[in-house]
């Protein structure tokens, strides 16, 4: 099965494999409207599964305390899940402190403490939090398909 995760933001954290991991960043540039993260989201998943096809993709489910994080990873979550609807990709989302309880065993672990932990038990060196949330999620929902 070819699993997608995905920490979703500007910049999303992905992992497809042990071997296969990184950062997108969705940044917009000065002369481009907001909408071209969701464009070049978009455009990052269809090139994805042009070269894997993707049985199911997980990602972080939206929170936090800041209402335009809020609305932006919303809107991201929302062009996923058409995008999975459309291509017939079946989608599971996990809360934040489910990522981290499973990584660390504490539900409010830090973004230094995922990261170390994703290079302690995995042996990967994240480019940043979001790789290193993205690696976890991955490797969570692998241990929840072995479980059920």
């Amino acid at each position: 099965m070819n699993v997608l995760a995905l920490d979703v933001a500007t910049k999303t954290g992905w992992c497809l494999s042990p071997n296969e991991h990184g950062v997108w960043d969705l940044k917009t540039r000065r002369d481009e409207s907001g909408g071209m993260k969701l464009i070049r989201f978009k455009a990052k998943l269809n090139e994805i599964h042009s070269l894997v096809k993707l049985d199911m993709v997980v990602f972080e489910r939206t929170s936090g305390r800041h209402k335009a994080a809020l609305i932006h990873q919303s809107e991201l979550h929302g062009v996923l899940k058409n995008w999975c609807d459309e291509n017939g990709i079946q989608y599971r989302s996990y809360s934040a402190s489910e990522i981290k309880k499973f990584a660390t065993g504490n539900g409010r672990a830090s973004k230094a403490l995922m990261m170390t932990t994703c290079k302690d038990r995995y042996s990967i060196v994240p480019i940043d939090d979001n790789e290193a949330d993205a690696v976890h999620l991955w490797y969570l929902n692998q241990s929840s398909i072995f479980t059920a």
